[in-house]
């Protein structure tokens, strides 16, 4: 993590202690939060991850600041860090509700943000598989919520037996994602991926512009089983952080293609589309 984080408007140093326990969402992952790739001082596709803040803050109930007001202060978060080319995470914690908020809570909410450089998360990854890790019919699937214990559980446990990763399957035994990424399988020319409504998934920033920005990719979304890995020519996953990142080897299904040529075909319009968007953007996030 980077020296300095956003409080409420101001950088603070990060081993300042100024969050109080009676903050109701910081005991119960009451907010929301969204990671933010930031290039070249731009913080990439921010309208979506907006957007995608405030659809969960409305289902979860929790307030929100102006898009705005939240804009600048993440710029100044990116500036008094030097976070040009970094990584972003900022959260909305709701401060008020339940029979344990404390007497001195003056706001509704805060916000609380930080940036870190980029991880280097390899060449690919192997991932595990988690049964009825997602539950497709609640009401909050797919609500990028700060209660993330079950994701960094499963996370943890992956790396103890020799994965980077877990894809975590439904109720009914479907591909939704994976902890902190989505997951596309190519068979063929066709690149496909889990229904957000019927898998609870996460919608990702990433897989949204990979289905509806990337030109001549055929990408569709359709319910997907753990057979479908195993007879797919290609399996990737992404991410804000990851981006596009190939499979190389899934427990039970053994190993996959790296980096073929669809996988690559993504990746490098992916990238392409980041650098117009970062071109486009420059000085217009800033002013």
């Amino acid at each position: 993590m980077h020296p300095l984080l956003l409080h409420n408007g101001e950088l603070r140093d990060t081993r300042d202690q100024f969050l109080s326990p009676g903050q109701v969402g910081l005991m119960n992952g009451w907010g929301v939060f969204s990671t933010i790739r930031v290039y070249d001082g731009v913080m990439f596709a921010w309208q979506r991850h907006w957007d995608r803040m405030v659809r969960d803050a409305r289902k979860l109930r929790v307030p929100m600041p102006t898009r705005s007001a939240l804009e600048e202060q993440l710029l100044k978060l990116i500036a008094g860090n030097n976070a040009f080319d970094a990584t972003l995470r900022v959260c909305i914690v709701r401060n008020r509700g339940g029979m344990f908020e404390g007497p001195e809570v003056k706001s509704d909410f805060d916000i609380v943000a930080f940036t870190r450089e980029v991880n280097n998360w390899g060449e690919s990854v192997k991932l595990g598989i988690v049964q009825q890790a997602r539950h497709a019919e609640n009401e909050f699937a797919g609500t990028k919520v700060l209660s993330w214990a079950f994701n960094l559980a499963w996370y943890e446990e992956a790396h103890e037996r020799g994965f980077d990763e877990v894809v975590l399957l439904n109720e009914r035994n479907e591909v939704s994602e994976c902890t902190s990424a989505n997951i596309f399988v190519v068979h063929g020319d066709r690149v496909l991926t889990p229904a957000l409504r019927s898998s609870g998934c996460l919608a990702g920033i990433t897989r949204d512009v990979i289905l509806n920005d990337l030109p001549g990719l055929q990408v569709d979304e359709r319910i997907l089983l753990v057979p479908d890995l195993q007879n797919a020519d290609e399996i990737f996953i992404t991410s804000t952080t990851r981006e596009v990142l190939p499979v190389s080897h899934i427990d039970q299904i053994g190993s996959k293609a790296i980096a073929g040529r669809i996988t690559n075909r993504v990746r490098e319009a992916f990238r392409a589309y980041t650098q117009t968007y970062t071109e486009l953007h420059k000085g217009v996030l800033r002013a």
